[in-house]
């Protein structure tokens, strides 16, 4: 473990969200993976920074990553990324609301992505992210506005997504 204990209080501060008023199970399923995922690769991240490459429990996350590389590309899974650019240009007060990991990563124009598993913003950088923008991150996924748009049924980003699927 680092002598900086910062990015373990980041995946504590991950541990301690709770979903308790929300039930995942009646989200959109792709929406939930996605919604999944994304935390799948903070905490990967910044797994890595606090305890190293080596640690179980990087490599248990690891190993979880290295399966949900086929499972992204099953069913309507594949369409994500483009619905993320579908809501940039044609509902862009939606896109502005979604978390900015999926507004960055999934973006065709931004830098971007998951590079080994790890949250990479800027692929230039060789400077890993502070911990406050892990934070900031994690605080994003658990707006009550966009937990509650997830729901199958009545969510609105969850019918965004139907629409989008829809015609693609």
């Amino acid at each position: 473990m680092t002598a900086d204990r910062e990015y373990v209080h980041v995946l504590e501060y991950l541990y301690e969200k709770s979903l308790v008023l929300h039930d995942p199970a009646l989200w959109d399923p792709v929406l939930r993976f996605y919604f999944l995922d994304a935390l799948a690769h903070i905490d990967y991240t910044v797994g890595l920074l606090a305890y190293g490459y080596q640690s179980p429990k990087t490599i248990m996350s690891g190993e979880y990553l290295r399966w949900r590389i086929d499972e992204e590309k099953k069913g309507d899974r594949a369409k994500f990324p483009g619905f993320v650019n579908w809501l940039k240009q044609n509902h862009p007060d939606k896109f502005s609301r979604i978390p900015s990991l999926w507004q960055q990563v999934y973006d065709r124009e931004d830098k971007a992505s998951y590079r080994s598993f790890r949250v990479v913003l800027d692929p230039e950088s060789r400077t890993p992210l502070q911990a406050h923008h892990f934070t900031r991150m994690v605080d994003e996924f658990f707006i009550p506005d966009l937990l509650k748009s997830m729901y199958t049924e009545d969510g609105s980003l969850a019918s965004l997504f139907r629409e989008y699927s829809a015609g693609n």
